[in-house]
């Protein structure tokens, strides 16, 4: 069961571009800035500093924010920059053992970024640490075993070309590592497109740092500052993404009702504020189940995010969701809300019918040994996919400039208790200036 289209892409509001460059892309900016400028002549001993300080940040963020996926993420680019660097004796080679080493690292450290991004966290249990530790022994005996002393040449796979040579002069990485990297960023960009997740950014920001390491040879002071950025682009990620849930509803992505009081706070007049809720939303989990609940509540929070007129939508609890509109007029807010109504009930999407919790059988009967229900049960397991759509009613209040901020929430409040009370899907407004109610019952 899915919405139609991509949640996430439906959502996305230009001014959610700075998420992206912040602050992963800022350090990065940074760290480029500092490598490609040696006039400022820093001392050696400040890059070794930053370089461990960054990863020992790191590693204890991750440890208390409970995040194996970032700890192994540091501890693959720790294994990874060392096994170069030893391997290789700290200078840039063109065969041997380092350079066996740097193509095998370029392709392992993508594909472990592929998978520590992708597995669920499930903090510091012996399986999950069990399994990543596994994965990184693995590793690790066979770059030992290709890196043997004796060998010249990396296996044949590693050195594939897609592509004629001449169009690689500007990179040492090979094909298959490059093909690799730039497949996982693509794969990280649509998972943040759909799901927004700091950590996600953090993935992404610091498999770029990699790229640019492995560019510089991944040896020295650039590569260690590449390394080290990407490390500490991973720490900063675990803060950002404490913040994002401590202000953002986990399920939707909208800012929470934590933000919502905030943003309350700090507004001028005039304002006004839009007070939103799904009609019939308990008949859909009592009909379909919590997960097709969750599914509704991710669907009308997508349409919510486009809302135009400069309005920003909070989840403010349950199937309740407000829409402040800073600097605006009732009047002027109108017709974008009623555009946002219509969006949501022509929205749609597949559902499996489940069977209603009160029908389902709860066992067997210990009086008659016959299972309690089943014929009800059989008869909701005949129904194939259905469509199932949704609509919302919105009471609409402006501030008065005299009026308080409880005052216009009261308002828009029972604004909505009149467009339900009026036969739901549809816009209702409050006070002096209400209108005839737009929509009508579905």
């Amino acid at each position: 069961m899915r919405p139609r289209g991509l949640v996430g892409v439906a959502g996305w509001r230009t001014n959610s571009l700075k998420t992206w460059f912040v602050p992963g892309g800022l350090l990065l900016l940074v760290a480029a800035g500092v490598v490609g400028a040696p006039w400022l002549a820093i001392p050696a001993q400040s890059f070794d500093f930053y370089y461990y300080s960054a990863f020992f940040v790191g590693a204890l963020l991750a440890w208390r924010f409970h995040s194996t996926r970032v700890m192994f993420a540091l501890l693959t680019l720790v294994l990874g920059h060392h096994a170069i660097e030893f391997f290789s004796a700290g200078h840039m080679v063109g065969a041997g053992p380092g350079r066996i080493a740097y193509e095998t690292i370029a392709l392992l450290i993508p594909i472990n970024f592929l998978l520590l991004s992708s597995w669920r966290e499930r903090g510091f249990v012996v399986p999950a640490i069990a399994s990543r530790l596994g994965l990184l022994f693995i590793e690790s005996v066979l770059v030992a075993v290709l890196c043997r002393p004796g060998e010249t040449m990396s296996p044949g796979v590693l050195r594939i070309s897609f592509l004629k040579l001449q169009l690689f002069g500007w990179t040492q990485i090979p094909q298959l590592a490059l093909l690799a990297v730039l497949s996982v960023i693509v794969v990280l960009v649509v998972r943040l497109l759909l799901y927004r997740k700091p950590v996600d950014h953090g993935f992404f920001w610091s498999l770029s740092a990699v790229l640019l390491g492995l560019q510089a040879g991944a040896i020295d002071i650039v590569g260690d500052v590449y390394f080290a950025t990407g490390g500490l682009i991973l720490a900063t990620s675990l803060i950002e993404n404490s913040y994002f849930l401590a202000y953002h509803d986990e399920l939707t992505t909208l800012p929470s009702r934590r933000a919502f009081n905030e943003a309350m706070q700090a507004l001028e007049f005039p304002y006004t504020l839009a007070a939103l809720d799904i009609d019939h939303f308990k008949k859909v989990n009592d009909i379909y189940g919590h997960d097709a609940g969750d599914q509704v509540l991710r669907l009308v929070a997508s349409r919510l995010s486009r809302v135009t007129a400069g309005g920003q939508a909070y989840r403010v609890g349950g199937e309740e969701f407000s829409i402040v509109f800073p600097g605006k007029t009732m009047p002027e807010v109108l017709p974008d809300l009623e555009a946002l109504r219509i969006l949501i009930s022509e929205s749609s999407f597949q559902v499996r019918a489940i069977p209603e919790r009160r029908k389902t059988s709860r066992g067997t009967d210990r009086r008659t040994d016959q299972p309690r229900k089943r014929e009800a049960l059989e008869a909701d397991d005949k129904r194939g996919p259905q469509q199932l759509s949704v609509t919302v009613s919105i009471g609409v209040a402006q501030h008065g400039g005299k009026t308080s901020m409880e005052d216009t929430l009261q308002a828009a409040d029972k604004a909505l208790y009149s467009a339900k009370k009026g036969g739901r899907n549809r816009v209702e407004c409050a006070g002096p200036r209400r209108k005839a109610a737009r929509g009508g019952a579905r």
